[in-house]
């Protein structure tokens, strides 16, 4: 076991797509995307729950879209001719998970926003931990996303703060739940899983602990 299919190993639970998805990753990661072809080279018939499992946990994200470049707009068709990119934020993670063996969420954060020259790179962490903390189902609106930059005095910044977490692979827009939005009174935000496996590694676990064929199992659960 290589030290970057170690880390995934702890972030998915010892799935058996673990072997094939690293190397997917590292590829992806090193050339900014990969195509299907090349997934389904490198991970012969589990190409397609790689790219689903990839998926689910906004590691590997289609390049082909409905509408907009929202995660949830994001249309997963397994198929030559379609591409798959990795968010700047996992490309971090990957990168160091390379070296380490470890999948280190605040050292990614710190690095990456260090890297986009963010001011208060040093807060980034502390910030995107509150974020998690207040979301509920990996989901965060607007409105406590400015109340938690405020707290850390970073509230003259605010639409500056949530551009570069959206930037950073860190969030996306949840355009398409109106109803939610209409309730929270602000837009809301989906929170990427893959960040935050050190506070909660069981939120959103897709693989129940054992290999299934995850096509089934999401139907089974309404996903």
């Amino acid at each position: 076991m290589n030290k970057l299919e170690k880390a995934l190993s702890i972030l998915l639970r010892h799935t058996e797509l673990t072997s094939c998805l690293a190397p997917v990753l590292a590829q992806a990661s090193r050339e900014g995307n990969i195509s299907y072809t090349e997934v389904e080279k490198i991970a012969g018939d589990d190409a397609e729950d790689v790219l689903l499992l990839g998926d689910k946990w906004r590691l590997l994200l289609p390049v082909r879209t409905r509408k907009s470049a929202a995660w949830e707009d994001r249309l997963l068709l397994c198929k030559p001719g379609e591409s798959y990119e990795v968010p700047n934020i996992v490309r971090c993670l990957v990168e160091d998970a390379r070296t380490t063996g470890s999948w280190d969420p605040e050292h990614a954060i710190t690095k990456l926003f260090k890297e986009m020259g963010e001011p208060a790179w040093e807060k980034m962490s502390k910030l995107i931990g509150r974020l998690e903390e207040q979301g509920e189902d990996f989901r965060i609106s607007a409105v406590q996303i400015k109340k938690t930059c405020s707290e850390l005095g970073l509230g003259d910044r605010i639409d500056t703060l949530i551009a570069e977490l959206k930037g950073s692979g860190v969030m996306s827009p949840k355009l398409g739940s109106l109803a939610e939005v209409l309730g929270e009174g602000s837009p809301l935000y989906e929170l990427n899983p893959s960040v935050f496996m050190k506070r909660d590694g069981n939120k959103g676990n897709p693989n129940c602990g054992r290999r299934q064929s995850l096509r089934r199992f999401w139907q089974h659960v309404g996903v």
